[in-house]
Order: structure tokens, then C-alpha cells, then sequence
């Protein structure tokens, strides 16, 4: 009985497996870094990056779908520490990615990923003067994944954020302009000279005790 167990056990990672071109079998019989007959990486996968020109070495693991990054992706340093979690779709990255040093998240980036058989989209543009007021527009797609959102930066060790940066639909970096004009009535007043009467007033009664001075209105 035991030994028929084996050989249907086999049979049916053989009978699964067929139609993969190659793939790595493990000791629990899961398939790992598989590649169909077209050519195309499918799920389960784990690479091995080396090190190069000074940058270290690195292992990332996740899923493919028909030769594109989908889901979550994790990056691992040569020791097995974490050292960024990320999410794709369409092959690209898309929403929340963290960056970790030492355990501590580092950084915080925000992407949007693209259909890539789009060739135009309709994004939201915010408004730079107004932060509520949106326009629709219609771009060619040069780039199928672009910056969205706020990207954050933190110590590792206090965890505090110490910088951040914000990016429009458009992938580029937002900077509301603030109206810091001042009111026309107050340039004014400001740019106006006094006249030389109340120029002498104010000299002559300088350091005296308050004077009531006339001003128009009637009554006491």
C-alpha cells in the first residue's frame, strides 16, 4: 500500500508537470521556477541576483503569470534578512513597496502600474493651486509603471518620518503653489507714504500721553 502511494504520488507530479518545459522539483513535490512551452515563466519562483560593481548580492521570490511579476515579491539579503517587500501587476510595480534596513522599514514608495495593452490613459491631474479640484486627461503611455502618491522617508532607528515626496498621476512630483499674496487693500496701505502732516504730529507728540484725535464719527 505504501508503495502504491509513492507511485501514484509520482504519476501525478509527472501528469501536472508535463506540460512545463523545466522546472525545479522539491522535496514536497512543489514545482519552483517553472517554464511552459512558450517560453513563459509561471508561478512559483525564487532568483538569485550576484553581486555587481560594489552593489550586494540579493534573492527575490514570488509569482509569475505568463512571464510578468504579479502579486506580492519579497527581496532577501545574502543572510536571509528581509530587505523589501514589494507588489507588481501587469509586471510592474503597483501600490505599497517597502524598503527595510536592519528589520526597519527605510523607505515607503507608492507606484501605479499600467495595462500594458494600453497604448492611452485617463488619469485624475490635481489641481496645483486647488488640492481639491481635479482634471481628466488623456495621455500616450511612455512608461507603464510611474511614482504615485506620497513616497516616504524614516530613520531606521527612530522610525520617524524625515522627508516625503508626492507625485501626481503623471509620475512627476507635486508641489502645491501657495497664494501668498497679500490682500490688494493691504499692498497698498503698505506701499502708500505717510504724509508729511502725520509725520509731524507724529514727531511733535511723541512720548506724550494718548490724544484723542477726531476721526469722523459722530456722537461722544
Amino acid at each position: 500500500m505504501k508503495y502504491s502511494i509513492s507511485i501514484i504520488f509520482i504519476f501525478l507530479c509527472f501528469t501536472i508537470n508535463a506540460q512545463y518545459k523545466s522546472f525545479q522539483l522539491l522535496e514536497n513535490g512543489d514545482t519552483l521556477n517553472r517554464i511552459d512551452d512558450n517560453n513563459l515563466k509561471q508561478g512559483r519562483w525564487k532568483i538569485h541576483i550576484n553581486e555587481l560593481r560594489g552593489e550586494p548580492g540579493y534573492d527575490e521570490e514570488g509569482n509569475f503569470l505568463n512571464n510578468m511579476k504579479t502579486g506580492v515579491w519579497r527581496i532577501y539579503d545574502l543572510y536571509g534578512l528581509l530587505k523589501g517587500k514589494e507588489l507588481y501587476k501587469w509586471g510592474n510595480k503597483n501600490g505599497l513597496q517597502q524598503y527595510l534596513i536592519n528589520g526597519q522599514v527605510e523607505r515607503e514608495e507608492n507606484w501605479r502600474a499600467v495595462d500594458p495593452d494600453k497604448k492611452f490613459d485617463t488619469i485624475d491631474v490635481q489641481d496645483v493651486y486647488d488640492q481639491n479640484k481635479y482634471e481628466k486627461k488623456i495621455i500616450k503611455i511612455n512608461s507603464y509603471a510611474l511614482p504615485f502618491g506620497t513616497w516616504r522617508y524614516f530613520d531606521p532607528e527612530s522610525g520617524r518620518v524625515i522627508k516625503t515626496e508626492d507625485y501626481n498621476a503623471l509620475g512627476q512630483i507635486y508641489t502645491p503653489i501657495k497664494n501668498t499674496e497679500a490682500p490688494v487693500a493691504d499692498t497698498l496701505i503698505k506701499k502708500l507714504p505717510k504724509p508729511k502732516a502725520v509725520l509731524d504730529f507724529e514727531k511733535s507728540n511723541k512720548g506724550k500721553k494718548s490724544i484723542k484725535v477726531r476721526d469722523g464719527k459722530t456722537g461722544n
